[in-house]
């Protein structure tokens, strides 16, 4: 079931490389040099985002895990202890007295 996760970075990664290729389309019809070298480093840091997107599907899929599971488990845990009616102090981490 997690394997078919890694199906879903396909649309976000799409999307932002839709994105890119609106903004370079943007850029033939500027004329300043200003921004069109800002367009260009805008359009490759799409690219690598839309590369870790991809990646992380990659692996997703390889791999049957999650990069983000664990965090989503613990939240989970710590959501199922406030149902049950723990305290609040066992919930939350101990704050310094000043």
């Amino acid at each position: 079931m997690m394997r078919l996760l890694g199906l879903f970075a396909l649309i976000p990664a799409t999307l932002v490389l839709a994105i890119s290729f609106f903004v370079l389309f943007t850029i033939r019809k500027i004329e300043s040099q200003g921004l069109k070298v800002f367009g260009y480093v805008i359009s490759a840091l799409l690219w690598v985002a839309a590369a870790l997107l991809f990646l992380t599907g990659v692996y997703t899929m390889s791999t049957g895990r999650h990069p983000m599971m664990p965090m989503v488990q613990q939240m989970m845990s710590g959501q199922r202890q406030w149902m049950r009616g723990a305290p609040m102090s066992e919930m939350m981490p101990a704050q310094k007295q000043k």
